[in-house]
């Protein structure tokens, strides 16, 4: 990866706009002269003041079509590998595709009182994801530890799905049944990376992003989660070893899970990648980038390889499907590029969106880029 920026503090308490941002999407500062820096380019100064000599660090999003099944996740640690040797790696990891809907179903089964049917669908996710496990072929240590893991969710996955007696379908049942699908993702990938030679372990966002409590919908306290999730992840960091961290997921002051809503799992890869100031967020996902048009329906639709925060956020606003409405300020206030790519397709360059640059200066780190990634 090719990442230059660091960022940093981001907006108050519960408020998700950029602080000391000019405008909603500012960039930066026009620089007046050469001794001018943005504030990103500050904020690196003054991050590395602090820490001293600091590795790039890169936040992978992989949504839940890239991890379906060992085969795929085999194929996304394989993406993963060749960026952690020279880069400090964290992930962020989707439930796999599908399995959000049938946790929801099993809740909503719940609340109809059809609780065996609810029970039978559990006890079907959980044998995917044990039948995934095994598909990966790991060691017998290695698989027989895992392979615990997933019992010990199972267990608290059953216990909320009782065979008999009736329970509250309350929303923040449904947020606790969701949440499963990330626990459960992020233990195999991390045994995933762990199979292709990248010692990982898989953390649980609930244990650090800080919610409000308005369940199925929580919105994030930013700086509590960044100081809590900098306790959690930078230790691992340092050691080398890749955090494989639930999307989707936080919970509430005292405890209680909470979801930050469907199709958030963007916005967690740019809450996750705040925490850890990474240089680049890169969303990994089954499209080559963002397209002018939708390129199921329009043949003429074009790959956009740059944009700026604000084309983006045009884009969005004139209703195209880009990103999570709050990636774009949350990743301008620290001038984080995100990148769109495709995980099936990593030939392929992929949508850049962060500050323009020269032209020059776009083409050598483009080559760079694509040199690095040929290799995965």
């Amino acid at each position: 990866m090719n990442a230059r920026n660091v960022p940093t503090e981001s907006s108050a308490e519960g408020d998700l706009s950029p602080r000391l941002v000019p405008a909603v999407f500012a960039q930066s500062d026009t620089r007046s002269s050469r001794s001018t820096e943005t504030r990103g380019e500050f904020l690196k100064r003054e991050t590395s003041a602090l820490l001293g000599c600091r590795k790039e660090i890169v936040a992978f999003k992989f949504g839940g079509t890239s991890l379906l099944g060992a085969s795929r996740m085999l194929h996304a640690a394989e993406l993963v590998k060749p960026v952690a040797q020279n880069s400090s790696v964290v992930v962020v990891v989707s439930a796999m595709k599908g399995v959000t809907d049938k946790l929801l179903a099993i809740a909503q089964l719940l609340a109809d009182r059809q609780n065996y049917r609810a029970r039978v669908e559990a006890e079907l996710v959980l044998r995917l994801h044990h039948d995934a496990l095994c598909e990966l072929g790991l060691e017998a240590a290695t698989h027989d530890r895992v392979s615990r893991e997933l019992d010990s969710l199972g267990r608290d996955l059953l216990h909320a799905v009782p065979a008999r007696e009736s329970v509250v379908a309350s929303p923040e049942l449904f947020d606790r049944l969701a949440s499963f699908g990330e626990r459960l993702s992020a233990r195999i990938f991390a045994a995933a990376l762990e199979c292709a030679g990248v010692a990982a372990v898989p953390v649980a966002s609930s244990d650090f992003v800080l919610t409000c409590d308005t369940f199925r919908d929580a919105k994030p306290h930013l700086e509590q989660t960044k100081r809590r999730g900098r306790a959690a992840l930078t230790p691992l960091l340092e050691d080398g070893i890749v955090p494989v961290v639930t999307g989707f997921i936080g919970a509430t002051p005292d405890g209680r899970i909470t979801t930050l809503g469907r199709n958030s799992s963007d916005f967690s890869g740019a809450i996750i990648a705040h925490v850890v100031d990474a240089d680049e967020l890169v969303i990994w996902t089954d499209v080559d980038g963002i397209y002018t048009a939708n390129p199921n329906e329009d043949v003429q639709a074009q790959l956009l390889h740059d944009l700026s925060y604000d084309e983006a956020h045009a884009l969005a606003a004139s209703g195209a499907k880009v990103l999570h409405p709050h990636v774009l300020p949350l990743a301008a206030s620290t001038e984080m590029t995100v990148w769109v790519r495709n995980t099936f397709n990593p030939q392929v360059r992929g949508t850049r969106i962060g500050l323009k640059r020269p032209p020059h200066s776009q083409s050598q780190r483009d080559s760079q880029s694509q040199s690095q990634e040929g290799a995965a």
